[in-house]
């Protein structure tokens, strides 16, 4: 492995979080908070190190996928480590721990709190915790390839390592391109439901770190009750976006270049919309007899939908109190997820689409033993390494949960708790159920719980295998003999 390129990657990741850091500091000049001095100082300590790692360029550009996922992994620890120090030299989160536990939750989009209390945070850190889901729903590393295209003609690996679903490709050409034209979607629709926000008479602070919880599908809320106390059009406005914000963003490169028809006719964002429609359907016949009307129970069913579908989880209602039934269909959105190519987490909706046909497949087989079929998506024959990468993936993740679920059982918490952290935490979606529900918190857990909880987050965020990998013997052998090979030449 060519370390000496990871390290360069890692160095202008660094630079990044340095630049991005100064967000909170100019929140703190306007707010007049003394907090903003502890952000410019880790923003000066990240500057100083990424300039440290980036010094000397690695005499080979060569990056391969394996590169692409260490760099990854690697980019994402450090950015949630340095990422925590403020929170942790500001008082406001004192513990390493649980300031790690939360800025692994901002970055990887999940929007899982330890805190009890959020509005007693400092503007500056309240900003913090939202910008980190707006930076990680697109990823950090997609746009280091937007602003810092890096040589070797290999970057599309970083792409892959990163962005969520089965396949990535290039929009474009050339992948910098391909990463800018993402972000300057990402940052248009960003823009759009800030104004849309203030037109609602939300307040300016308010509107920004509500769009970048909404943007980065991630639902960190800087208010106890999250959104239930703003006003009907705020929450419609916020279901909008988070529904939009879980679909494929390809279909939005192509309306902008006015490919209609290759936009309409995806067939996963036709599933989407499908899923979010029967399931708001559902929810809504169930908690109509205890909503105050059918607008409100619409309303609500809407929001919950939208929020957990796209693992956004803002909340409006406390929904752990809703029927079983209701809660249930919660409960199977939180492994659907949203579209590939997305902010949203989740296993993917193309994923189960092509689960589902490749089942469909199998009794056809039993059929007509003979017959030869091709699985297809968007009528386009899906190749047999995707759907056997899919596989993989599913049979990852059931093991990884499972995993989990029986790490964290041994703290001694009812099942219900414990099933639903764990699929909220590896789906990137927040709120769980009982002691996790949306008016709780997973301050509750002891520090070896969380740290398989942050594991799971990052896992999930990164789509298992590149943060996994790491934990894969073969793989540093490789890396040492390549060393050797390197000395030697």
């Amino acid at each position: 492995m060519n370390s000496s390129m990871v390290r360069y990657v890692l160095g202008q990741v660094l630079k990044i979080e340095a630049a991005l850091l100064l967000l909170p500091c100019a929140v703190a000049v306007i707010y007049r908070e003394n907090q903003g001095y502890w952000y410019l100082a880790v923003a000066f300590i990240c500057f100083v190190l990424a300039c440290l790692m980036t010094i000397k360029k690695p005499t080979a550009d060569v990056f391969y996928l394996k590169e692409g996922c260490v760099a990854t992994a690697l980019s994402w620890v450090l950015l949630s480590f340095f990422g925590a120090l403020p929170f942790v030299l500001t008082r406001e989160i004192p513990d390493f721990t649980d300031a790690f536990f939360e800025t692994v939750s901002g970055f990887t989009t999940t929007g899982a709190s330890i805190l009890s209390d959020v509005e007693s945070l400092s503007h500056c850190s309240l900003m913090w915790r939202s910008f980190t889901h707006w930076i990680g729903g697109m990823g950090v590393l997609v746009f280091l390839l937007a602003v810092i295209p890096l040589s070797g003609g290999s970057n599309i690996n970083l792409m892959r390592a990163e962005s969520p679903g089965p396949s990535v490709g290039k929009l474009v050409p050339k992948i910098k391109y391909t990463a800018r034209i993402l972000y300057l979607i990402y940052f248009g629709m960003t823009i759009i439901e800030i104004i849309f926000l203030i037109a609602g008479k939300m307040p300016v602070f308010d509107a920004f770190a509500i769009s970048f919880g909404t943007a980065g599908t991630g639902g960190f809320g800087i208010k106890n009750d999250s959104l239930a106390g703003y006003s009907s059009y705020i929450q419609w406005v916020v279901t909008i976006f988070m529904i939009l914000f879980g679909v494929n963003f390809n279909a939005y490169y192509f309306i902008v270049f006015r490919y209609f028809k290759k936009a309409f006719c995806m067939e996963e964002v036709r599933y989407y919309f499908i899923v979010i429609a029967v399931a708001i359907a559902v929810v809504f016949f169930e908690i109509l007899d205890t909503a105050s009307g059918a607008a409100d129970a619409l309303k609500h069913s809407a929001f919950q939908v939208g929020s957990i579908i796209t693992t956004t989880g803002f909340s409006t209602v406390d929904f752990n109190l809703w029927s079983q039934p209701a809660k249930t269909v919660l409960v199977l959105l939180m492994f659907v997820g949203a579209c590939a190519g997305s902010t949203g987490g989740g296993i993917k909706v193309s994923r189960f689409v092509v689960l589902i046909k490749t089942v469909i497949k199998e009794f056809n087989s039993y059929l007509h033993p003979k017959g030869i079929k091709k699985i297809k998506m968007d009528d386009k024959p899906v190749e047999h390494e995707v759907v056997r990468a899919i596989n993989v993936y599913f049979i990852t993740f059931m093991l990884l949960f499972s995993a989990s679920v029986f790490f964290i059982s041994f703290e001694g918490k009812d099942l219900i708790t414990n099933f639903t952290a764990v699929a909220a935490t590896i789906n990137n979606i927040g709120p769980g159920l009982e002691l996790v529900g949306p008016v709780q918190n997973f301050g509750c857990f002891n520090v070896f719980s969380k740290y398989i909880l942050i594991f799971d987050m990052l896992a999930g965020r990164l789509e298992l295998f590149p943060l996994l990998l790491l934990f894969y013997p073969p793989m540093w052998r490789d890396t040492i003999e390549y060393q050797r090979r390197r000395r030697k030449a």
